[in-house]
């Protein structure tokens, strides 16, 4: 995985790293669990396609805000991000992982 230190991107105080397009942009240094997490993103943008993948992220964060009233809810509800925050300690789960297993945390409830 391609890893890009800067300052800007991610936009925010509150944002650390933000994977665009497979490749991971950080503020600074990135631990193993971190880069997992990322690259668990990168599968499911992989299998989505970028544009499509980035489309049902924000309609998903969308839903997420009216349903938990709250941003950061929201986001840790997005079933992309249960799938990556749920296996992200796994350094396998990769080499294991079926192909759209974003699917099983849709409506699982967290």
């Amino acid at each position: 995985m391609k890893i890009i230190y800067n300052k800007i991107i991610p936009f925010g105080k509150r944002f650390y790293a933000i994977n665009l397009f497979g490749v991971l942009f950080a503020k600074g240094p990135c631990d193993s669990v971190m880069i997992n997490h990322e690259k668990i993103h990168t599968a499911q943008i992989k299998e989505l396609g970028y544009l499509f993948f980035y489309i049902i992220y924000m309609i998903e964060w969308i839903f997420r805000v009216i349903q938990f009233r709250g941003y950061v809810a929201a986001y840790r509800n997005i079933s992309f991000e249960r799938e990556a925050y749920a296996n992200q300690h796994d350094p396998e789960y990769l080499e294991k992982r079926r192909r759209f297993s974003v699917i099983r945390y849709i409506t699982k409830n967290r």
